[in-house]
Protein backbone atom coordinates (compact mmCIF):
# COMPACT_ATOMS: atom_id res chain seq x y z
CA UNK A 1 0.00 0.00 0.00
CA UNK A 2 1.49 3.13 -1.15
CA UNK A 3 1.69 6.64 1.40
CA UNK A 4 1.21 9.93 0.51
CA UNK A 5 3.63 12.51 2.81
CA UNK A 6 1.55 15.55 3.05
CA UNK A 7 2.17 18.66 5.16
CA UNK A 8 1.11 21.59 5.88
CA UNK A 9 3.25 24.64 4.78
CA UNK A 10 2.99 28.25 6.43
CA UNK A 11 2.81 31.13 4.75
CA UNK A 12 6.73 32.20 5.93
CA UNK A 13 7.53 28.88 3.98
CA UNK A 14 8.02 26.72 6.94
CA UNK A 15 6.13 23.14 7.78
CA UNK A 16 3.46 23.42 10.88
CA UNK A 17 4.18 19.22 11.54
CA UNK A 18 5.67 16.21 10.70
CA UNK A 19 3.98 15.11 7.21
CA UNK A 20 1.24 11.86 7.44
CA UNK A 21 3.25 9.02 6.70
CA UNK A 22 0.35 6.47 7.29
CA UNK A 23 -2.27 6.10 4.51
CA UNK A 24 -6.06 6.25 5.16
CA UNK A 25 -8.09 2.96 4.69
CA UNK A 26 -9.66 2.37 1.28
CA UNK A 27 -13.19 3.68 0.89
CA UNK A 28 -14.36 -0.17 0.56
CA UNK A 29 -12.86 -1.11 4.07
CA UNK A 30 -14.02 1.83 5.74
CA UNK A 31 -17.51 1.09 4.76
CA UNK A 32 -17.58 -2.20 6.16
CA UNK A 33 -15.84 -1.44 9.17
CA UNK A 34 -18.60 1.31 9.65
CA UNK A 35 -20.92 -1.10 9.08
CA UNK A 36 -19.84 -3.60 11.89
CA UNK A 37 -19.12 -0.83 13.94
CA UNK A 38 -22.67 0.54 13.62
CA UNK A 39 -24.00 -3.04 14.62
CA UNK A 40 -21.80 -2.63 17.61
CA UNK A 41 -23.11 0.66 18.13
CA UNK A 42 -26.31 -1.11 20.68
CA UNK A 43 -25.29 -1.35 24.08
CA UNK A 44 -27.59 -4.88 24.05
CA UNK A 45 -25.43 -6.04 21.30
CA UNK A 46 -22.28 -5.04 22.53
CA UNK A 47 -23.28 -7.06 26.04
CA UNK A 48 -24.78 -9.95 23.96
CA UNK A 49 -21.29 -10.44 22.02
CA UNK A 50 -19.29 -9.82 25.41
CA UNK A 51 -21.52 -12.80 27.38
CA UNK A 52 -20.92 -15.15 24.57
CA UNK A 53 -17.20 -14.64 23.83
CA UNK A 54 -17.26 -15.59 27.37
CA UNK A 55 -19.00 -18.35 27.05
CA UNK A 56 -17.54 -19.79 24.29
CA UNK A 57 -20.58 -21.14 22.81
CA UNK A 58 -24.13 -20.13 24.19
CA UNK A 59 -27.63 -20.64 23.44
CA UNK A 60 -29.93 -17.87 22.56
CA UNK A 61 -32.06 -19.43 25.01
CA UNK A 62 -29.33 -18.89 28.02
CA UNK A 63 -29.37 -14.79 26.90
CA UNK A 64 -32.77 -13.61 28.11
CA UNK A 65 -31.77 -13.40 31.64
CA UNK A 66 -29.02 -11.49 31.67
CA UNK A 67 -29.56 -9.34 29.03
CA UNK A 68 -33.43 -8.82 30.54
CA UNK A 69 -34.60 -8.86 27.15
CA UNK A 70 -37.31 -11.26 25.18
CA UNK A 71 -36.83 -14.15 22.84
CA UNK A 72 -37.70 -12.21 19.79
CA UNK A 73 -35.57 -9.60 21.15
CA UNK A 74 -32.25 -11.93 21.58
CA UNK A 75 -33.32 -12.95 18.03
CA UNK A 76 -33.38 -9.89 16.60
CA UNK A 77 -29.82 -8.70 17.85
CA UNK A 78 -28.33 -11.99 17.57
CA UNK A 79 -28.76 -11.68 13.52
CA UNK A 80 -27.70 -7.85 13.50
CA UNK A 81 -24.29 -9.39 14.61
CA UNK A 82 -24.42 -12.08 12.86
CA UNK A 83 -25.07 -10.37 9.34
CA UNK A 84 -22.40 -8.23 10.59
CA UNK A 85 -19.92 -10.91 10.53
CA UNK A 86 -19.27 -11.09 14.46
CA UNK A 87 -21.24 -13.87 15.57
CA UNK A 88 -22.34 -17.46 13.73
CA UNK A 89 -24.83 -19.73 14.74
CA UNK A 90 -26.34 -23.14 14.25
CA UNK A 91 -29.83 -24.53 15.15
CA UNK A 92 -29.79 -27.34 17.40
CA UNK A 93 -33.56 -28.45 17.95
CA UNK A 94 -35.66 -24.98 18.32
CA UNK A 95 -32.82 -23.31 19.95
CA UNK A 96 -30.25 -21.41 17.90
CA UNK A 97 -26.29 -21.99 19.41
CA UNK A 98 -24.19 -19.00 18.88
CA UNK A 99 -20.46 -18.20 19.14
CA UNK A 100 -18.26 -15.01 18.08
CA UNK A 101 -16.07 -15.27 15.07
CA UNK A 102 -12.63 -14.49 16.41
CA UNK A 103 -10.94 -13.53 12.83
CA UNK A 104 -13.75 -11.25 12.22
CA UNK A 105 -12.70 -9.53 16.39
CA UNK A 106 -9.11 -9.74 15.44
CA UNK A 107 -10.01 -7.36 11.75
CA UNK A 108 -11.51 -4.76 13.80
CA UNK A 109 -9.01 -4.70 16.37
CA UNK A 110 -6.22 -4.74 13.78
CA UNK A 111 -7.97 -1.94 12.30
CA UNK A 112 -8.05 0.23 15.29
CA UNK A 113 -4.18 -0.09 15.87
Amino acid sequence: MATKRISAVLLDGGVCCAPLSAAPLAVADAAELARVFAALADPVRLRLLSLVAAGGEVCSCDLEVPLGKSQPTISHHTKALADAGLLVGEKRGRWMMWQVVPERLAALRAALS
